[in-house]
């Protein structure tokens, strides 16, 4: 194992060297990586080497030292697409487009499902678990959703928390998060309207749509902007909102 990008060549267990392949690299272009190398693979923040031209779902859990396995999911991200991988599933590291892993354990939060549907780049997962509060992703009708549970609202609305939903985008971190859904729906304790809101079902419950987005003098920054920077902007919505005229 070692994450130095510098590394030209690695020995494998017998002793051989071998060129080390950024797989990551090969990723990002679409392009078959060579066979018969090493393989740095990045899982989570972390980079491995690889000595083979394929791993197990097991190997991979193994090899992020995430234990026991069994309380563990890993995806591998194929051409922008984060895709599963059963623990004895085994993953061809010389496929087109693979770049990544992601690891996600299977925890349960009291009160509420966990449905943990796909997977999440781990900056994301920090920043969500950061919060403190219950969190899921979720997919309904072919909609990506991430929603958190519980989240504490400025004074001026008719509720202390709300539960919120964010729609996330096939393509994303490169394609952008747009507007914010709300539950129950939000209004001012003023009395006062608030402009721009529809409403949406999902998972049961009328959500209210507020339909706010970027501009061209703020446009989404792939490689920058993420669910932390996106809900930094729903609370200047929402304080926005209470300073109206």
């Amino acid at each position: 194992m070692a994450s130095n990008t510098e590394l030209l060549e690695a020995k494998d267990p017998k002793g051989n060297n071998r060129p080390v392949v950024e797989l990551e690299d090969y990723g990002k272009r679409g392009e078959p990586p060579p066979r018969g190398c090493a393989y740095r693979i990045r899982i989570d923040r972390e980079g491995f080497i690889v000595h083979a031209d394929t791993i197990t779902g097991r190997e991979l859990l193994e090899l992020a030292k995430k234990a026991p396995v069994e309380q563990y999911m890993v995806f591998q991200k194929v051409h922008g697409q984060m895709q599963e991988v059963g623990l004895d599933a085994t993953v061809v590291l010389t496929q087109p487009g693979l770049e990544r892993f992601v690891t996600l354990p299977k925890d349960t939060t009291e009160g509420y499902s966990n449905r943990l549907h796909f997977a999440l780049p781990g900056e994301d997962q920090h920043s969500l678990d950061a919060l403190g509060l219950p969190w899921e992703t979720v997919i309904e009708g072919s909609v990506r959703r991430v929603v958190i549970y519980n989240n504490p609202l400025p004074k001026g609305y008719n509720q202390a928390t709300v539960d919120l939903y964010l729609c996330i985008e096939p393509q994303y971190p490169d394609t952008q998060i747009d507007m914010v859904y709300f539950h129950p729906h939000l209004a001012l304790t003023c009395g006062r309207p608030i402009p721009a809101l529809s409403t949406e079902q999902f998972d049961g419950r009328v959500w209210q749509r507020w339909s706010r987005h970027r501009t061209q003098h703020n446009p989404w920054r792939p490689g920058i902007d993420n669910i932390a920077t996106h809900l930094g902007l729903v609370s200047d919505w929402l304080r926005r909102e209470l300073g109206r005229g």
